[in-house]
């Protein structure tokens, strides 16, 4: 099969294991049904912004031109650090927007991967948060009205956990399973001053999450359309939003947003 377009993260649904689509122009590609099997992705040099679809030499900001990354709300700063969101003050890039996405329910969570780290999505948002960071298994920790106070949350409990992925460890990983979320959330709790306390959730659900990978690498490397703009490799597996591919390299697709690719897979 032949496929070309402008792609997009690939849309995840959580089964065991989580099932992936590639978006490739206005087709999807189940890339479960590719593993094990020779995939050709050929990068053609064009891409466009996700934003304003214009044609940009370089991608800011996993997708933007530079003009958008300034200008379009879902490239605003608030969207990397939720406490920065002014949108309970009607302040915002486009308030349309904001009341769509940053004045609506957002979770505080806890997530382990290869390690425990905390971080802030929107409600509607679970489980697809938790999959394209990679996570093994996640909980609910927090429940708050708007961006701004779960960003408060996740700023109070980054002096304990951490807020990033490693993502070589990820890949490498299938999570500490060590680790007692549910515990993990009660001592949580205790690091937050008292008007923050009322967001607790107390949903003690743990999601565990299984990939298609079954053969962890033990070194990874990663590759990129810009240097490598042609790919001819047997893809091994999926885990986060990276291909893992047979001889250890990586590619991490949400990275690529909008850039237009041929891919040649089997039929």
């Amino acid at each position: 099969m032949n496929y070309e377009g402008n792609i997009l993260k690939m849309r995840t649904e959580l089964a065991k294991p989580v099932n992936y689509f590639l978006p490739v122009g206005g087709q999807e590609i189940k890339m479960n049904d590719l593993i094990g099997k020779e995939i050709s992705l050929h990068f053609t040099g064009q891409i466009n912004c996700i934003s304003c679809g214009k044609i940009t030499k370089t991608s800011f900001n996993q997708g933007f031109c530079y003009n958008c990354l300034q200008t379009a709300p879902e490239s605003s700063e608030s969207v990397v650090r939720p406490e920065l969101s002014k949108s309970q003050f009607g302040i915002a890039r486009d308030m349309e927007w904001a009341e769509k996405h940053d004045l609506i329910e957002h979770t505080v969570y806890l997530a382990v991967a290869s390690e425990l780290k905390v971080g802030v999505t929107r409600h509607h948002q679970i489980p697809t948060r938790w999959i394209d960071q990679g996570a093994s298994f996640a909980i609910q920790l927090a429940k708050t009205p708007n961006r701004h106070i779960a960003g408060i949350i996740e700023i109070f409990l980054k002096k304990h956990f951490t807020d990033r992925t490693n993502w070589q460890a990820m890949l490498k990983s299938d999570g500490n399973t060590e680790i007692n979320l549910q515990e993990e959330k009660k001592n949580a709790l205790q690091l937050l001053p008292a008007e923050l306390q009322k967001y607790y959730c107390e949903d003690d659900e743990i999601t565990s999450i299984e990939y298609p990978l079954s053969d962890l690498p033990e070194k990874v490397k990663s590759i990129g359309f810009d240097k490598t703009p042609d790919i001819e490799e047997v893809l091994k597996g999926i885990k986060g939003q990276y291909l893992v591919f047979k001889n250890d390299i990586v590619l991490n697709i949400r990275k690529h947003n909008g850039y237009f690719i041929q891919i040649k897979s089997p039929s």
